[in-house]
């Protein structure tokens, strides 16, 4: 693939982000291939080491905050008449509502898979402790059978914690995964061409 060709579906692929950023980029990307052909690679050769154009599309959108993208697609391309500011303004009761409502479900919802995996843990773990407590407390009293139960359910909880904490390692990691994929799709929703 050639330079120009390269810029050309680079600059189709980011035509959602604003249009400085876009240059920024495109000027970037543009001295990284002149300073690859001043090494003594061919045109081609210094294209083919940035990489494919989708990867690179999806690194930049994926770096560019989304703030900074919704600005730039959401702008007011024309003044609201009179009737639909005044339909905007009745209507508010209902979309507002509406709003709020998918606020107040998906932010517990959210919140809930980040705490569940610690809460099993803090069970556990509190389980345990208060399992190899009783059991000293039931020996102490004579129930030999039932301190015997008791401690090694007690000791039972405290194992299951230790592989819980390693569970919730990797729920943590998997959340934020989940998050950074969330929000790059997010991204890519306001880029999409119309």
């Amino acid at each position: 693939m050639k330079k120009e060709e390269f810029l050309d579906k680079l600059r189709k692929g980011l035509s959602g982000l604003p249009k400085n950023d876009i240059e920024e980029r495109l000027n970037f990307y543009g001295e990284m291939i002149d300073d690859r052909i001043e090494e003594g690679l061919s045109e081609e050769q210094a294209v083919a080491k940035i990489g494919s154009v989708d990867a690179v599309v999806s690194q930049i959108i994926a770096d560019t905050p989304l703030k900074k993208i919704v600005k730039e697609k959401i702008q007011i391309k024309r003044k609201f008449s009179v009737l639909e500011a005044v339909l905007l303004i009745l209507g508010s009761p209902i979309w507002l509502s509406l709003i709020i409502t998918a606020f107040a479900v998906v932010l517990p919802l959210y919140i809930l898979l980040w705490i569940l995996p610690w809460i099993l843990f803090v069970s556990f773990a509190s389980c345990g402790l208060s399992g190899i407590a009783a059991g000293i407390i039931f020996a102490i009293g004579g129930n030999i059978f039932t301190a015997v139960a008791i401690t090694g359910l007690g000791i039972l909880s405290a194992g299951l914690c230790i592989f819980m904490f390693f569970g919730c390692k990797a729920a943590v990691k998997g959340m934020l995964l989940l998050t950074k994929k969330t929000a790059i799709k997010i991204k890519n929703r306001f880029t999409l061409k119309e």
